[in-house]
């Protein structure tokens, strides 16, 4: 039996801090389920089933894991904190398997990292698994990364470190592997019914005229044929990823299921995968709708009750002023739907700012994202798994004085080495011949130049790459918010164009960034240097310091200040009566800072400057701060506080 088994077995029948929860909060479970299913008489039974689903999972909750919840409760404000910083990795090719992962905790450590998504490591088809988001089994570990009780080790190893652990949901949908999608393929209703299926073409085709394509190149159309039983599917993603049916209030109630089951095994953060699609509509674009909305609430309430100590994540990379809408309203205290959601704005525009080393739109575009709530917060950072898409506003272009279409050209040219002096060797993903645009795949050190820098064995250049990777990692560890790493990136890996070699990679080039990790190449972090030494004694340094600077915790106290020089990015962190002002060269030339512009953002520069990067005083001219090429500083005129 597993420990979580037999420590269920030794809970008492009625709790009443969780009684007390339920009575609370399940009226407004009600209010949600009536407004999503309104039109259905059968609305009450699956609320009794959702009920019993909470209370099932709360009796099957660890005690260690309810001792968390009630700390948590009592700071609601934990994961606001500085001091998180986090690392995004694939267990198979981090090592191997969750044995592997396990054997090398002391590295993330010495990192500093303490916050770790595991990326999906539930049973997944051997191939055609999009990367393991196409789930075949939501309650079983793929076998390729171990066993349900090497998850338990992991978790509880990374508990008593005081680590938390991140685990993908893969909420829209499932692989057409998945037992309800085999039984929807020998023809049972019940089954069918939690997908979208058409016996034939004429609503599919409805839907077709304003739904998008996710994968125009490899999956064009949204719906796929189903032979065995004669009827369409919907697709939205890949012909073997069918999408869920939310329309359908059993499906919430198994993946309610699935999600507290996965909260169970350890799972402090939850990551909500393609989110923004759970709830299709005819004539529109069947995204960010307001029932997906509903649904992410409703979630939240069910885990605010059974599971209180996990919090959501938003994988909504969709404009700025719909990602907002995913950390929903404050209710009692926290959000209403996910806490944390990923800034792929700054994500974006930092790579057209390092592209054009400029500030301007970047500027433009993050003075114009709504204020998110108070008890939410950010993740940064810099590229994940997936593509780049330069998802910035045309709006805010032409405010910065770019015509969009152009400039958006001009971006993916250079990141995708098509212009002869570009440093970036990226690759184009899912390009669309009609319109000459696509997504960016790549490595972080290969977009930032290293590749090609080393290609050359020109030291000043190949430096001037490990410069940049550090300044732009220092902008992620200092904007408000979690920075979240990809591992690899804190050594330099670069593009691993190996992936061209297996049959089942080949067709999606996102793989040349998701390479195996060579612990021969990590071993080199501590040989003097070396680029895998520089880089990661750097970004360990960096990531020590954030987490000794208090101003850095997320109360919405992040701007951008105009520095004088649109070659520089600026921005402010303040702390009741402190500050950080943190400014980054983007630029690969010297560059200058009017002293005049730390006056006015209330630093006193005459009486000396402290770099809370390093702790170091800041050596300036009076008048004139000089800039190198990609340098960056995290700016007080007062003692560093340390927490």
């Amino acid at each position: 039996m597993l420990q979580q088994e037999l420590a269920s077995s030794l809970q008492p029948a009625s709790d009443p801090v969780f009684e007390e929860r339920i009575e609370r909060l399940f009226p407004r479970i009600r209010r949600q389920f009536h407004q999503l299913y309104a039109y259905r008489d059968d609305v009450d039974s699956h609320l009794s089933s959702l009920e019993q689903v909470l209370r099932d999972k709360w009796r099957q909750r660890p005690q260690t894991v309810k001792q968390i919840d009630q700390q948590r409760i009592g700071d609601p404000a934990w994961f606001l904190s500085q001091k998180w910083v986090g690392m995004m990795l694939y267990v198979d090719l981090f090592n191997k398997d969750l044995k592997g992962f396990l054997s090398q905790l002391d590295y993330l450590q010495e990192l500093g990292v303490n916050y770790v998504h595991l990326m999906p490591i539930l049973r997944a088809p051997k191939d055609h698994n999009d990367g393991g988001y196409a789930v075949s089994d939501y309650r079983s570990i793929d076998e390729r990364f171990g066993s349900l009780r090497d998850l338990e080790e992991v978790a509880g190893a990374l508990r008593d470190r005081g680590m938390l652990l991140m685990l993908d949901i893969v909420i829209n949908h499932t692989s057409d592997e998945h037992e309800w999608a085999q039984k929807a393929k020998s023809g049972d209703a019940t089954y069918q019914d939690y997908y979208y299926f058409f016996a034939d073409r004429t609503v599919p085709d409805q839907f077709e005229h304003s739904l998008p394509q996710v994968f125009p190149e490899t999956a064009p159309g949204n719906f796929t044929y189903v032979k065995d039983v004669d009827q369409w599917v919907m697709t939205v993603f890949n012909d073997y990823q069918w999408d869920l049916n939310y329309t359908n209030p059993q499906v919430f109630v198994e993946m309610l299921d699935v999600l507290l089951m996965l909260s169970n095994w350890g799972a402090d953060v939850l990551r909500l995968d393609a989110l923004a699609f759970m709830w299709k509509r005819i004539g529109t674009d069947s995204q960010n709708l307001q029932e997906a909305h509903l649904l992410v609430q409703a979630f939240k309430t069910c885990i605010q009750i059974a599971a209180p100590g996990s919090i959501f994540l938003a994988e909504a990379i969709v404009a700025p002023q719909e990602i907002i809408r995913y950390f929903g309203a404050e209710e009692e205290g926290r959000s209403n739907e996910c806490d944390l959601a990923y800034n792929a704005t700054l994500m974006t525009l930092l790579w057209e700012s390092v592209t054009t080393k400029s500030n301007k739109l970047l500027k433009v575009s993050l003075e114009n994202v709504p204020s998110k709530p108070e008890m939410t917060t950010w993740i940064t950072y810099l590229r994940c798994h997936d593509d780049i898409g330069l998802g910035y506003e045309d709006l805010h272009a032409g405010w910065a004085g770019y015509d969009p279409w152009s400039h958006r050209q001009f971006i993916q040219d250079y990141l995708t080495g098509r212009i002869d002096w570009s440093k970036s060797r990226g690759l184009p993903f899912m390009e669309d011949r009609a319109t000459g645009s696509f997504r960016i795949s790549g490595s972080l050190a290969s977009l930032a130049g290293l590749e090609r820098a080393i290609e050359s064995g020109d030291p000043w250049r190949i430096q001037q790459a490990v410069d940049h990777i550090i300044m732009l990692h220092a902008v992620i560890l200092s904007y408000g918010g979690i920075p979240m790493l990809y591992m690899g990136d804190e050594l330099g890996l670069l593009n691993d164009y190996s992936y061209q070699d297996h049959q089942a990679k080949r067709g999606d080039n996102r793989w040349v960034h998701r390479p195996v990790m060579d612990w021969d190449t990590a071993s080199r972090r501590t040989k003097n240097n070396t680029t895998e030494y520089r880089i990661f004694q750097a970004i360990r340094d960096l990531v020590a310091a954030r987490k000794t600077v208090v101003e850095f915790v997320d109360h919405n106290n992040t701007y951008l200040f105009d520095c004088g020089n649109e070659r520089v990015l600026a921005f402010g962190r303040y702390l009741e009566h402190s500050k950080v002002l943190a400014v980054f060269n983007l630029n690969d030339h010297e560059e200058w800072l009017s002293v005049d512009h730390l006056r006015r953002e209330g630093l006193h520069p005459e009486n000396g400057l402290i770099d809370r990067s390093n702790g170091f005083a800041v050596d300036q001219p009076y008048e004139q701060l000089k800039l190198a090429p990609f340098e960056f500083h995290w700016l007080s005129d007062h003692d560093p506080m340390i927490s």
